[in-house]
């Protein structure tokens, strides 16, 4: 016999949720995040509580309740404190430059590996990024869009080519949050 599946999320004060054509948004002062939703899991919002259901759920919809879930969670989570991502610069060969080009969204790396010309790394909308030194701090109200900002910075100086075993210049991320890689 398939389960039937039923959970409440409670709403913290202050953060406004709304339904709308099978789109959740969450607003809570000037921010605000949105999630599509899916046909297949009831999602309502009943006295300060999001109630997710799915009557005789499948595996397929075990799956997706699982995941709005967490969804919810986080965006509940990222309206009451900014997630935080920190990744290091890290240079052993050649000193590289690094800074944040607010106009044009990127992030410019200058001199990695001695290249003549700047590596430039599209920054994800919705984030904020600084750098201090050898220190790069992403902070986003959404962990998808902070997490894929940081998983583009390092992606963009992936060293091709050479042995990873000598040249390990490049930006790793160092801290993300629940965990810290040091």
């Amino acid at each position: 016999m398939k389960p039937d599946l039923y959970e409440e999320i409670e709403i913290p004060e202050g953060i406004n949720v709304n339904i709308e054509n099978y789109e959740l948004s969450m607003k809570k002062d000037s921010d605000e995040l949105r999630r599509k939703l899916d046909n297949l899991i009831n999602v309502e919002i009943k006295n300060g509580k999001i109630i997710l259901e799915a009557k005789k759920a499948t595996k397929r919809e075990r799956k997706i309740f699982g995941t709005f879930k967490s969804h919810f969670n986080n965006m509940i989570q990222g309206l009451n404190e900014k997630f935080k991502y920190k990744l290091q610069i890290e240079s052993v060969h050649f000193p590289m430059n690094v800074s944040v080009d607010k106009e044009k969204n990127e992030l410019v790396v200058k001199n990695f590996l001695g290249e003549k010309t700047d590596r430039k790394i599209k920054l994800v909308n919705g984030t904020d990024v600084k750098v201090d030194k050898d220190i790069i701090e992403i902070e986003s109200i959404d962990k998808e869009s902070a997490g894929q900002c940081a998983a583009n910075i390092e992606k963009g100086v992936h060293v091709r080519n050479k042995d990873r075993r000598i040249y390990q210049d490049g930006i790793y991320i160092i801290e993300k949050p629940g965990r810290i890689f040091k």
